[in-house]
């Protein structure tokens, strides 16, 4: 069989993950310290798993509607309202296999071969793929150190051609950390409001903001509110990585096609998830707040300590993440992370897995123990002691 007359060109184009490269190489060595990869070191909270367990022994579990339970999608509805004053009814929603399925679905409804997707660099890795195998292409905008990773209503502006169809937010960022205050917000919403170009809102991250301002949504400024989908999930803000449940709250419109398409790839998100994250929604705001606590502790800590080491690093108000400018290792991305695995056992990501306009950074997530953080950051001082000079 030949397999590259068989497979899809698009497919085989594919860049793959440079997290997961990275995660692999970890999986061989034991003795490593990972801060790679995005995953909360903290327990599902107990009244979580608690109503998991109950769900099960009641025998709930058979396939729920292919949207999601209805009880869920209330709950979604509520803690939208409750947290970042939107207000959605149940047809607005559709309960997905972790926020990654929702952004794959919201592509697929809306992009077609020729659409434009505007996408903010650096970024989560998946939305660039999901739009070429669409057919769709990717006009990137590459946001700027000096700016705290920030786009801005120009930049947005300056990227906008009559073939858009989407653009892509993704704030809190992965991999910055960086965040979108209220004024740029306002700003981004008056470029767009006019515009017929859906905004794909990446929100996975909402909960996990550092300070006194609360996460505000750009559906929730003027003219924004019907062409926006809103992505969350409760892998980050729950610790809920492996339940693998998501969400979209957007138009009835578009959710209703996200939803036969869902029908026909998934059929339903696990039924033993659901049942847990109607508990999580309602129950769980003080462990979700000591998390975010720790976090916070965390980043601070890590801040401090790269940039007391030379490696420069604006300081994140969002996500659980720092990026670090290497630059002065003199070593480029690929390089400075491949010898601190190989040297001193310690994985981070390169900051060029998240889009060209990462090279020269590297992603370091402080979603571990603080113990762990220490024995990391002193590796990381070790490996530049001894690259010194070079």
């Amino acid at each position: 069989m030949d397999y590259d007359k068989l497979l899809s060109k698009k497919a085989q184009e594919m860049r793959p993950s440079g997290i997961r490269r990275f995660f692999d190489l970890v999986a061989e060595m034991p003795e490593c310290i990972s801060l790679g990869v995005g995953e909360p070191d903290f327990a599902t909270p107990w009244d979580i798993r608690d109503a998991a367990i109950h769900s099960l022994e009641r025998g709930r579990t058979k396939y729920t509607a292919n949207a999601g339970l209805k009880e869920l999608r209330q709950e979604i509805c509520t803690y939208m309202k409750k947290k970042y004053a939107l207000s959605y009814g149940i047809d607005n929603v559709l309960v997905t296999v972790g926020g990654s399925e929702a952004i794959d679905l919201a592509i697929r409804a809306l992009v077609e071969p020729g659409d434009e997707v505007v996408i903010c660099e650096p970024c989560y890795v998946s939305y660039e793929p999901i739009t070429t195998l669409t057919g769709g292409s990717v006009v990137h905008i590459n946001t700027k150190e000096e700016n705290d990773f920030r786009v801005t209503a120009q930049e947005i502006k300056e990227a906008l051609s009559e073939r858009t169809k989407v653009i892509v937010l993704s704030y809190p960022n992965n991999p910055t950390g960086a965040i979108l205050r209220h004024q740029d917000l306002v700003e981004i919403a008056e470029v767009l409001k006019d515009k017929d170009v859906v905004v794909l809102s990446d929100e996975i991250y909402a909960e996990l903001k550092y300070g006194d301002e609360r996460h505000e949504s750009i559906a929730s400024m003027d003219g924004m509110y019907d062409k926006t989908i809103v992505v969350n999930g409760f892998s980050k803000t729950f610790s809920m990585t492996g339940w693998r449940l998501g969400y979209a709250c957007g138009p009835k419109e578009l959710i209703a096609v996200m939803t036969k398409i869902h029908q026909s790839c998934i059929m339903a998100a696990p039924t033993t998830s659901q049942h847990a994250a109607i508990i999580a929604l309602k129950d769980c705001d003080d462990d979700v707040a000591m998390m975010r606590e720790q976090y916070d502790l965390r980043r601070k800590y890590c801040v401090r300590k790269l940039n007391e080491m030379g490696l420069k690093t604006f300081e994140p108000m969002g996500a659980f993440y720092v990026f670090p400018n290497i630059s002065s290792s003199g070593m480029d991305s690929n390089t400075f992370c491949e010898k601190l695995l190989a040297e001193k056992h310690v994985a981070i990501v390169p900051g060029n897995a998240f889009g060209d306009c990462g090279e020269g950074f590297a992603r370091i997530s402080y979603a571990y123990s603080i113990e762990h953080l220490r024995e990391a950051m002193k590796r990381i001082k070790e490996f530049l002691d001894d690259h010194k000079g070079e």
